[in-house]
């Protein structure tokens, strides 16, 4: 019976041994596979000398959908589905819309008019590294057999791509930044010291970067954004959080000053040279609206009625001796608006 048990513990220690050996042996795997899905290659995750011993297959290249999980199992290309991409449209990963790193305000994606600047680690070259991106939103580079589609495109995704499309190095290592943002562009108007076209360099800028470009004037106190399929947006740039609103490429951004008062008058007639409708103002007093008439003619009197609205709609009729007033017996009276002056002639 002994020897019957001792066999059964050896046959259990050389099943762990063997279950212990294919799982310290899958680990690198795996990892190699996690690298490549965040869109490295093996030299610069393991170093040269592991990326010469076993080279990647290009095919399994990091597609642009990162969301998908891994497997040992290539995925499709992605460069057929982004050939068939319109012109400009701007291509949304999964990946840029479930990671919270990759917020509007975090990231940019490239479109038309865009210089990039496309750079191979360790390979010394003569010639320039800036490339604009053309019209239908391609990249033409020189190592790459065909254009490459690039429009909606963060720098990283577009290194992808180019890493996928270089044939004459192994595994290259390839960084895309950007060098002039020309794409993602906003008007400012309104109380600016520098109106015009502005530059965004991410999907959304808050406004108060915008408006230090722009140069808001002392008596700006309100913006108002236009945004294309969207309601009309309107910020009291006094308020605390209110800079802070996200601009979008495309937007239309107004700056104005506080809201005009709205128009008031009053009615001058009588002995006057320019009776008529009058603009009111507050603190406007009866000798200051007699001037702004014209002043008297030759002909009047020295009185004046000043006739006002009541609240029940009836006309109450006070009378001044313009030249006590001029002497400064008594006091300037005060108008209102709407009031009616109306200048005596004389007898």
């Amino acid at each position: 019976m002994s020897k019957i048990i001792l066999a059964f513990a050896v046959a259990v220690l050389s099943v762990a041994s063997v279950s212990a050996q294919v799982k310290s042996g899958s680990t690198p795997k795996d990892l190699v596979g996690a690298s490549g899905s965040l869109g490295t290659n093996r030299a610069r995750v393991l170093g040269p000398s592991a990326a010469g011993e076993n080279r990647m297959d290009p095919s399994s290249s990091p597609s642009l959908n990162h969301s998908l999980p891994q497997s040992n199992t290539p995925l499709a290309s992605d460069t057929n589905s982004m050939n068939t991409t319109a012109a400009g449209t701007r291509l949304r990963t999964s990946a840029s819309i479930t990671s919270p790193s990759n917020s509007l305000s975090q990231i940019y994606r490239g479109g038309v008019g865009d210089v990039l600047d496309v750079q191979l680690v360790g390979v010394p070259t003569a010639k320039s590294t800036l490339f604009t991106v053309l019209e239908g939103g391609l990249l033409d580079y020189p190592l790459s057999n065909a254009p490459v589609p690039v429009a909606g495109l963060t720098p990283d995704e577009i290194a992808a791509q180019l890493r996928v499309r270089i044939k004459v190095l192994d595994n290259p290592i390839v960084v895309v930044k950007v060098r002039d943002y020309s794409s993602h562009n906003v008007i400012v108007t309104g109380l600016v010291f520098d109106p015009g076209a502005k530059f965004l360099r991410r999907e959304a800028t808050p406004l108060y970067v915008v408006l230090a470009e722009a140069q808001p004037r002392l008596e700006a106190v309100t913006a108002t954004i236009l945004r294309s399929g969207a309601p009309v947006i309107n910020i009291d740039l006094k308020a605390h959080h209110a800079a802070a609103t996200l601009i979008l490429p495309g937007d239309l951004i107004k700056v104005c000053g506080p809201p005009a008062e709205p128009l008031a008058f009053f009615y001058a007639g009588g002995a006057l040279n320019s009776p008529g409708q009058k603009t009111f103002h507050n603190g406007l007093t009866l000798m200051q609206a007699i001037l702004a008439s014209g002043g008297v003619t030759r002909a009047a009197g020295g009185k004046v009625k000043v006739s006002r609205q009541g609240a029940d709609g009836r006309l109450t009729t006070t009378e001044y001796n313009l030249r006590q007033i001029e002497n400064g017996k008594t006091p300037d009276p005060m108008l209102q608006p709407g009031d009616r002056i109306a200048v005596a002639e004389g007898h």
